[in-house]
């Protein structure tokens, strides 16, 4: 699908044109009018619909899926640039499950899914690829196919959360393997990134076709918005190596991946990963952190010196934010290297909140 900047409207946002404008500003760390605030809000007049679980369409009919997303779009307040959106995720760990890993599923008690190690015997298990015809890579694009029918004109699909480079390696082998293999066969493991960073750019269009994004542009499963092109990327498995595992290994998969989208955000998860914090904020292409501060740790709003150290490097952060405490963020922050992700009680006070962003930018 060509690159080309979509005009599409969408129904459940009257304000597309104005939020591309805002999120075209973002992407060159410059601002029109206020700094970019995803806000959304349960819509005046229309019954509160909640959104399916995470990761419905893994097991279940599409149909009743699609209808509850349609419904629970149309509930919803979508201000400022929040873009009308859904993920259609099967959990962390599905690229190792299009490559041949065995998914498990434990909805109830855990609420997400995650793969078992199959490789036992690198030279067996090289090179990595993708076969076409594997049955979750294939129902992965079905369900974006339907959703992306039955949501045109309406909402968009958001890229999804493809834990590839070293996470997709962490996830096939296992991290207590991965880790000695680094020290007893780093050449090897040279030859199996080599295999995971070349199947990024086909695994990522092949889902961006699919899902019909070229029509109206795309959204990372962090929710920043480009009109051609975009992902969140991220390293988990960085929290378990030093920086010179991560220059050999994680560091070239992620410039690639950064150059490929042209822009996008980085999942940064947890205290454990800020040893790469200025390698991470080089990389050309990585316009926002997501910082994830863990749920063992301060919270988010405690963390303010590290999201001025990260804007101080000129790299963009993400805040989630209530309406209350946006405030404070809005006095300490750059408003040109950040965007608020909000949720308002009511759509007046997300338009009260948009309103107090103007008027204090």
């Amino acid at each position: 699908m060509p690159d080309t900047e979509p005009t599409t409207t969408l129904e459940f946002k009257p304000d597309f044109a104005e939020a591309k404008q805002r999120w075209l500003a973002f992407w060159e760390h410059e601002i029109i009018d206020r700094p970019c605030c995803v806000i959304r809000a349960p819509k005046e007049g229309v019954p509160p619909v909640a959104w399916p679980p995470y990761m419905a369409g893994a097991l279940e009919e599409f149909g009743p899926v699609i209808e509850q997303v349609l419904a629970a779009a149309a509930a919803t307040y979508w201000g400022g640039e929040a873009i009308p959106c859904y993920t259609p995720s099967f959990g962390p760990d599905m690229m190792a499950a299009w490559m041949g890993a065995e998914f498990v599923f434990e909805r109830k008690e855990f609420g997400t899914s995650w793969v078992k190690p199959c490789i036992d015997d690198w030279e067996q298990a090289l090179p990595l690829t993708l076969d076409p015809n594997n049955y979750w890579w294939q129902r992965m694009l079905r369900f974006c196919r339907k959703l992306a029918q039955a949501c045109q004109d309406k909402l968009l699909l958001t890229h999804l959360d493809l834990h590839s480079n070293m996470d997709l390696l962490l996830a096939l082998r296992g991290g207590e393997k991965l880790c000695t293999d680094m020290m007893d066969c780093p050449e090897t493991i040279d030859r199996a990134m080599k295999d995971a960073r070349a199947l990024y750019a086909p695994v990522y269009e092949g889902l961006y076709e699919a899902a019909g994004m070229g029509r109206a542009g795309t959204l990372g499963w962090v929710n920043a918005y480009h009109p051609v092109r975009t992902n969140t990327i991220q390293c988990d498995f960085a929290a378990l190596i030093g920086p010179t595992h991560f220059r050999r290994w994680a560091l070239p998969a992620l410039e690639e991946e950064a150059a490929y989208l042209g822009h996008c955000v980085y999942h940064f998860d947890g205290p454990e990963c800020l040893v790469h914090l200025n390698d991470i904020c080089a990389i050309r292409g990585l316009d926002c952190i997501q910082w994830v501060h863990g749920a063992r740790n301060q919270p988010f709003i405690e963390w303010m010196d590290l999201l001025k150290e990260i804007q101080a490097k000129g790299v963009a952060v993400w805040i989630p934010c209530s309406v209350e405490d946006i405030k404070i963020y809005h006095r300490e922050l750059k408003h040109h290297l950040l965007f608020y992700d909000c949720w308002a009680p009511s759509q007046q006070a997300a338009e009260e909140t948009l309103a107090w962003l103007k008027a204090n930018t």
